[in-house]
């Protein structure tokens, strides 16, 4: 069918898919280069995707074995070509791929790109990885021609970037041999890259160290020029790479345009045989918490490209970008027979290894740096305590705290346990969702009168590793759970030690535990409160009542344990409800419930009954004007 024959399918591109375009044509960014290295790296992934594909079907690769990837500029009619000979798509893979974003993120980036500077929006565009969108931005119209290695059809692909595009089959004699062809007709103001000088400066900055050789062809009936060798970098000697080629190819495996905050080249040598090339980003990847906490490290064989799939760094390092390429997997196995290969089993620990030790070093060379990967993956790296017990130590000595002594600083578990006190048998902490409601927790009063340091945990994955967590023989311990035992712990010499509690104030706490029933499992008196009336806390072989929260929130409890109400009796209220003889009996009874709802507020709970707390508000204000 030729094309004249052909009958255009004019579609529409997904709702976050056409925001996104929107966004992309109507913005102004400060550079636009970005759009030039995302179209390569497509074509290099492409070209690397024919190889492995070519190992078990070499039919595939023709009598054009070698990858290329060839860029033509025709100034006369202002366009760009960018052509690959790599595995190349069907008609119907270029509906999935063009016309819908897979990876999920589109809507963090839309957020996030609509509110942004001029000179944020370049970085945003990596960020997020929108990879062949970003032709938009200096394109008028985008024709993407396909044809898939082995068809005997090809399809070309049009849009102009506003809402809709079409599909239909071309004749073969207008589509490339194998392979695909983008082209873009570009806007009056980027003419400047139908410029030989500026594509090929460009495309050696950005782009020279992807693992195919790149063609400049200056004009469409020109010869073209080699401007990279395909020669990939990470097989490279590390004295011969600058740190704008490392950079680069960072920004480019990373699907980011940050700068890596750590980056980690080297050869494994001995049983196995591998290099590896791996970056800590500078920002929180937009998928950090994708639910699948999949990795991104590529798995190369003999620098032919297998999987991005293998999982090669445990969950909790899934922030790592880079690649790994082996020399010693066989290169005919399936990807799924990979994944279960005991040569790969010992690369992932390895590599693991490695990575966590480099974090180690920079944590005592440069702590600084250090701090700044921790702040933006430590609640992911703190995942290992809860997952990983064999690096469990080496996890903790990387952990950095807020706690109640460090104000906005961190800390680590080697600072805590050199300021232990005196009798301290325990790392205490609290865990909630909030730093300054933790800070401000009525549970810290009695160790804050102490000196003794609390570790501060928000993050959703603190309530879960500490569990029957020790550092140096020292059991971790809530706050909020049992008993304080803090008695053991003296106070500065500045404080006068309280005064047990009267018989008036236990025959309160006896009253407030008759009334309140079956709501809680104890009523007491508290050695952990010095300045508030009450807290609650969790029996004592209970679990953690933030912990509890968190499971019963994702229906994995059935019941809940009933908590204890601790009663500070040194307290001007509680020595006053202690003194109301029997003719107040209505006034003790709302005190109660009052004190335990005032407790559940303190926790950031409800009232258990907020109708009747509203009464007995009522009741007992009334009384007191």
């Amino acid at each position: 069918m030729t094309t004249t024959e052909a009958v255009p399918e004019t579609r529409s591109f997904e709702a976050d898919v056409a925001k996104l375009l929107h966004l992309m044509v109507h913005s102004v960014y400060s550079d636009k280069d970005v759009f030039l290295r995302e179209l390569i790296s497509n074509a290099a992934d492409a070209c690397e995707k024919l190889r492995y594909e070519g190992l078990s079907d070499p039919a595939l690769l023709g009598e054009d074995g070698q990858p290329r990837i060839t860029v033509t500029l025709d100034p006369d009619n202002r366009q760009l070509a960018i052509e690959d000979n790599g595995i190349g798509m069907s008609e119907a893979e270029m509906g999935e791929a063009l016309g819908t974003i897979a990876r999920s993120g589109t809507k963090a980036f839309m957020d996030r790109i609509a509110g942004a500077k001029d000179a944020e929006g370049s970085q945003l565009i990596g960020q997020f990885g929108v990879g062949f969108y970003s032709a938009f931005m200096v394109a008028d119209k985008v024709d993407v021609v396909s044809r898939r290695a082995g068809a005997d059809t090809a399809a070309i692909w049009s849009s102009d970037g506003l809402g809709t595009y079409t599909i239909q089959p071309t004749n073969l004699a207008e589509a490339p041999a194998r392979g695909t062809r983008v082209l873009l007709h570009l806007k009056e103001d980027a003419a400047s890259y139908t410029e030989s000088f500026t594509i090929e400066r460009t495309i050696k900055a950005q782009s020279g160290h992807v693992p195919v050789p790149i063609f400049l062809q200056e004009k469409p009936d020109a010869e073209p020029k080699q401007i990279a060798d395909g020669a990939a970098l990470w097989t490279r000697p590390k004295a011969e790479i600058t740190t704008e080629e490392y950079k680069d190819f960072y920004r480019s495996v990373a699907g980011q345009y940050d700068e890596p905050a750590l980056t980690l080249h080297y050869r494994a040598e001995g049983l196995h045989e591998y290099n590896v090339l791996a970056f800590v980003p500078e920002t929180k990847p937009f998928d950090l918490f994708d639910p699948d906490r999949a990795g991104r490290m590529k798995l190369y064989v003999r620098r032919v490209f297998i999987t991005d799939e293998a999982q090669i760094l445990p969950r909790y390092l899934r922030f790592v970008r880079g690649l790994v390429d082996s020399a010693d997997l066989p290169l005919n196995v399936s990807r799924e027979m990979i994944q279960e290969s005991p040569v790969l089993a010992a690369i992932q620990k390895g590599v693991s290894n490695r990575i966590l030790s480099e974090l180690d070093k920079l944590s005592a060379s440069d702590s600084e740096r250090y701090l700044k990967i921790w702040d933006n993956f430590g609640a992911v790296l703190k995942e290992g305590l809860y997952e990983d017990y064999a690096r469990r130590e080496q996890l903790l000595g990387l952990a950095r705290f807020k706690t109640t002594a460090s104000g906005d600083a961190w800390r680590s578990l080697k600072d805590y346990a050199a300021g232990l006190k005196e009798n301290q048998t325990a790392i205490y902490y609290a865990t909630g969702s909030d730093l300054g409601r933790l800070a401000s927790s009525p549970q810290l009063e009695g160790f804050r009168a102490r000196g003794i340091e609390v570790l501060l945990l928000a993050d959703q994955v603190d309530s879960f590793w500490v569990t029957g967590m020790d550092y140096e023989g020292k059991p971790f311990k809530s706050v909020t759970q049992g008993l304080a035992d803090l008695s053991l712990i003296p106070l500065p010499e500045s404080e006068t030690p309280a005064a047990d509690a009267s018989d008036a104030v236990n025959g309160f706490i006896a009253f407030v535990k008759t009334t309140l029933g079956d709501a809680v499992s104890d009523v007491r008196v508290s050695d952990r409160l010095t300045e508030s009336a009450v807290c609650l806390v969790a029996p004592e072989h209970a679990m953690d009542r933030q912990l509890e929260k968190l499971l019963a929130g994702a229906g994995r409890l059935d019941a809940t344990a009933k908590p204890v109400l601790e009663i500070n009796p040194r307290h001007a209220l509680i020595a006053k409800l202690s003194e109301a003889g029997e003719g107040d009996q209505a006034l003790r009874e709302d005190a109660a419930h009052l004190l335990f709802d005032e407790a559940r507020i303190a926790d950031g709970e409800l009232p258990v009954d907020p109708r009747a707390f509203s009464a007995r508000l009522t009741r007992v204000l009334g009384r007191g004007l």
